[in-house]
Formats: structure tokens, sequence, C-alpha cells
């Protein structure tokens, strides 16, 4: 994967889809929880039938005494009413403040899952501060959606069938404006919400943007320190916020120019009701019950229907928040397990490349039909001129892209046909730059092996000479070591990397530039432990210093992609055209000292 990422089109559905599978383990909950909230919303719509019935007995009763009777009875109906509405909403309440922390965790959990199984090429390509954005916005939406439903949508739908039917059955003239009244209100509010999808997606990549810029600059601060770009990136980071402002400003002013708009129509709707309500008791077509029954449906409908634009409008900011992790999990894992794939079985460690060649682009192939064998156990180092193909070359090995011909074969197993978990599994690297958790040294170096002992942990620790500088520290191996292992020097950070291989002890171990970060007093400390840590194993040593290779069994040259020479050190120092003699006379000159000369 290289360049920009194409994801996959995403609708409504699919991010109704993906809610759905962290909503799927509450789906009883759910459904218990939204009965009680549709039974609280129902009790409150009838509610207003018994106040109608209190103040028509109010106004017609000749009887005082059964009068009185009769609006004490209609008093203890309303406020059993009242009460279960408040009983049904409170239990309702807890059952969702169950389902969305629950969904919410498993929505993160989802998204960690299908994030962490992408590919070396798809987060080179993605800023990690924006995928963390897309991870939380799309659980915040789910909460954000859950509180529309429940707290929102219910009472509206509930309060305008209700509203709309009860006073159809007492006085249709008012039931037909109040239907009118709420026709228009939705249809314009779903047009309007349609129309404005674009400006939350506009919203959406803004933010994302914002954070993984911010994100970027904070993470190579050491740079702009040394650049003294902090004029530039302070420029940079103004115009991608003012950008995110400009955005945010136009959707505000077309959400306020619309709300506008929706409250001269609801005026206009109150006044209508109200005037042929007056107009209905003037003629004695309505009683007083009913005109207050009327009035209290316009004013819960008033206020609910006003929701109504806030609903439409955060199911799509709902969208536009959740399309962009929903994108994520849609787009296919770029490096997958064949179907049946095998576990690897290693007995020897033998590694063949078969014809391999690789691209990212077609115009330029880093690797050139590669066609070489390393027997088991072989030492070998791989040198040559920056952008020769090294990394690339180990990281084929390691199965981080997919060949684009050819194949690689570890004692005699095709690796595509294996899974990726034993591939690793039985391949250990010391790249040349280690990343590490904030978390402690002791379980930074455990990261080796997962199961490893404290004793196990400390053994591999002291044979890369991690517990000299250790041990000086006052947390020892309790010490957290900063994000990214930032509070590590270079050199330190490689050894604890070599002690995690150490620890791993798998059959293949690849070295990229392995002690690029270790001055020469660590590098000779370590280099018996490389060395114990090699014997035994197939080992691929990636180096520009070439003093670090000369004792190895095998010494590849690779150029352009290709393969240029292939010999020992002293085979290659001997051919007068030989590219490694160029190279190791150019380092001599200045950095190696030839002790054995």
């Amino acid at each position: 994967m290289q360049g920009k990422i194409e994801y996959p089109p995403v609708g409504v559905k699919d991010v109704a889809k993906a809610m759905w599978e962290g909503l799927r383990p509450n789906g009883w909950l759910t459904l218990w929880t939204l009965f009680l909230y549709l039974a609280s919303s129902l009790a409150s719509v009838y509610t207003p039938v018994l106040y109608k019935n209190f103040f028509d007995t109010l106004s017609s009763a000749t009887d005082r005494a059964l009068g009185a009777h009769i609006l004490i009875t209609l008093v203890v109906w309303i406020l059993i009413l009242h009460a279960l509405a408040w009983g049904t909403r409170t239990i309702a309440n807890f059952g969702i403040q169950r389902i969305e922390p629950e969904t919410m965790a498993r929505l993160r959990n989802i998204s960690f899952e299908h994030l962490v199984r992408h590919s070396f090429g798809f987060f080179t390509n993605t800023f990690t501060g924006s995928l963390i954005q897309r991870v939380n916005r799309f659980a915040r939406a789910f909460e954000r959606m859950a509180d529309t439903v429940a707290f929102n949508l219910i009472p509206l739908s509930v309060t305008t069938v209700g509203a709309i039917f009860i006073t159809w059955t007492i006085t249709p003239l008012l039931s037909l404006i109040i239907l009118i009244w709420t026709g228009v209100f939705f249809g314009l509010n779903y047009i309007f919400a349609i129309w404005r999808v674009k400006y939350n997606i506009q919203i959406a990549a803004a933010d994302s943007k914002t954070t993984g810029a911010l994100a970027d600059i904070l993470t190579n601060q050491n740079s702009v320190a040394l650049f003294t770009a902090f004029p530039y990136e302070k420029e940079y980071f103004s115009e991608v916020t003012n950008e995110q402002s400009r955005v945010t400003i136009r959707t505000w002013n077309v959400n306020s120019a619309f709300d506008a708009v929706q409250s001269a129509i609801t005026f206009i709707a109150e006044f209508i009701i109200f005037y042929n309500g007056i107009l209905l008791w003037e003629r004695g077509a309505m009683t007083l019950g009913t005109f207050v029954l009327v009035q209290v449906y316009i004013i819960q409908l008033a206020s609910q229907l006003w929701d109504f634009g806030r609903i439409i409008r955060t199911v799509y900011e709902v969208y536009a928040d959740s399309k962009e992790m929903v994108e994520i999990l849609a787009l296919p894992h770029e490096i997958q397990d064949v179907p049946l794939a095998r576990e690897l079985s290693i007995s020897k460690g033998d590694i063949a490349y078969d014809e391999v060649t690789f691209s990212f682009q077609e115009s330029r192939k880093v690797l050139d039909g590669i066609t070489l064998a390393i027997p088991g156990g072989q030492k070998v180092a791989l040198v040559g001129p920056s952008g020769a193909g090294k990394t690339t070359f180990v990281r084929l090995l390691l199965r981080f892209y997919d060949l684009t011909s050819g194949r690689i074969l570890i004692d005699g197993q095709d690796i595509a046909e294996a899974t990726q978990e034993s591939l690793r599994r039985n391949i250990a690297l010391v790249p040349q730059e280690p990343i590490l958790f904030h978390r402690s040294l002791l379980n930074n170096i455990r990261y080796g092996r997962l199961d490893a002992t404290d004793e196990e942990v400390k053994k591999a620790a002291s044979l890369a000479h991690c517990d000299e500088f250790i041990e000086s520290l006052p947390l020892g191996y309790e010490t957290f070591v900063g994000e990214r292992g930032v509070k590590l020097s270079g050199g330190e950070r490689q050894r604890i990397a070599i002690a995690r291989a150490i620890l791993k002890n798998a059959p293949i171990l690849i070295l990229d530039e392995a002690t690029s970060s270790l001055d020469s007093h660590s590098e000779a400390l370590i280099q018996d432990a490389l060395d114990t840590l090699m014997k035994g194993k197939t080992a691929i040593v990636v180096a520009h210093r070439l003093s670090t290779i000369r004792k190895m069994d095998r010494i590849i040259v690779l150029e352009g992609g290709k393969v240029r020479e292939d010999g020992t050190h002293e085979k290659l120092l001997r051919n007068e055209n030989s590219l490694y003699r160029s190279l190791w006379n150019l380092q001599a000159g200045g950095f190696i000292v030839d002790t054995d000369a």
C-alpha cells in the first residue's frame, strides 16, 4: 500500500450495521429499555386527557360534592400516570446507563482489533493521531445516537402520533392543523438534513486533519526545535485550524438560519391553532377542557418538534463522525492469511528467495527478480547503498508486504501459505529505531515472550547489558519509559530491543542496523551477546557500518533491487571491481580501523 488509501464507499446502513455489532450483546436489554421509554411516553401523552376531564368537570359541575369526588379521582389518576411515567423512565435510565458504556467499549475493541491487523503500509500512510480520533469519535457517536433515540425520538414520535389521534377524536379541525404543521416541519427538516450532510462530513474531516497535524508536529518536536522550524509549523498549524474554523462557522451559520425558519413556522402554527380554538370555543364547539388539552399538546409538540431538527442533525453528525472509522472497518486487510493457512514449522531455518520482485509503484521496482538461498544456521549480512532494498528484503520475509511476484520459502514452506502469527512467532527482529511502550522496562522486555518470568526477563536484560543502566534508575525495572521510549537514549532503546530478541529466542534472527545507535563502548559490550544470540540461528544482519559484519558467514551486496555480489568479507575485498570493496574503502578512510591489517 503506497500513497493515498482508497476507502470503500460507506452509507448509513453500513454505519448502523457497525454499531449493531457493538450493541448486539445487549440486544434484549436494549429492547426492554426502549419498551420502558415507550411506556413512559405513552403515560405522559395520555395525561392531558385527564386534565381535559378535570377542567370540563370544574367548569360544568352543578353538584359540587359530586364534582369534588370526580376531581379527586382524576387527580389520583393523574398522579398515578405521573408516577408510572417517572418510574418507567427511571428504570430505563439505569438500563441505558449500562448499555452505552458497554457498547462504546465494544466498539473501541472492534476498532482496535481491526486496526492492529492492518498492514505496515497502512500505518505508514495514515496519521496515528487521526486514527485515535476516529476510534473515539465512533464510540462517542453511538452514545449520542442512543441518547437521541431514548430522550428525543421516542417522546417525539409518541407525542406526535398520540396528540394527532386524540385531538382527531375530539376536534378534527385542530387535529388537521396539527397534522399539517408537523408534516411541513418534518419534511423541511428531512430535506435540510440531507442537504447539510456534506457540511457534517467536512467538519469531521477537518477535525481529523487538525488532530493528525497536531500529533505529527508534537511527535517530531525535537526536529522542530533542531531546525528552528517553530514559525513554519505555527503557520502550518494555523492554516489547518483556520480551515477547520471556517468550515465550522459556515455550518453553524446554516444551522442558525434554518433554526430561524423553524421558529417562524412554529409561531405561525401556534397562532392559527389558538385562533381557531378561540372561534370554536366561542361557538360552543369546544369545551374549556378541550381547549386546555389542545394547548398542552401544542406546548409539548412545539418543544419536541424543535428537537426533531436536532434529531435529524444528530443522525447525520453521527453518520459523519462514524463514517471515517467504518471506512477503515470496511477496508479489507492488505495482508491476509490464505484460506486454510498452515502453521509454519521450522526445523533447520533454511530461507529461499525465488524470483522475488516487489514494487510500491509499477514504475519502480524495489527488489527485482532476486533468487538466493540462505542455509539454516548461516549468518548473512545485507549491505549496499541507501535505497538498495535491504530493509524491504527483511520486511518481505516478515510479510509486512505481499510480493509483487515470486516466492519466499522457509524450510520449503511458502510463507504466503503460512499463518502470519506462526511466521512472526519464529522470527525475532531488532529494528534500527526500536519503539517502546509507555510501560515499565520489565514489561517492555517481556514483550519478546509474554509468558516469561521476571527472572527470565532480567537474565535477557543482563545478556544485552541493559542491567547496567536499569539498576541505576530509582525504580529499576519498574521505571516507565515515556511515550515511544523517549526517556531512554537511542542506544538504551536498542539494548532493550536486543533483550527482547534474546528472550524470544526465535530460530530466525533479523538485525536491522541493530547497533547503529550504540557508541563504541556499548557496541563492544553487547557484541558477545549478539554472537551468543546468533548461535544456532539463521541470522540476517542489515548494516551500513561494515565493521560490524566482517565475521558474517556471507555478505550479500544489493544494488538497485538486485543482488550485485555474494561472498565472504575476504572474497569480496579481493575483487578490485567489487562494490563492497568500494564501500569498505570509503568507510575505512574515516570510520573503520582495520585491526586485522
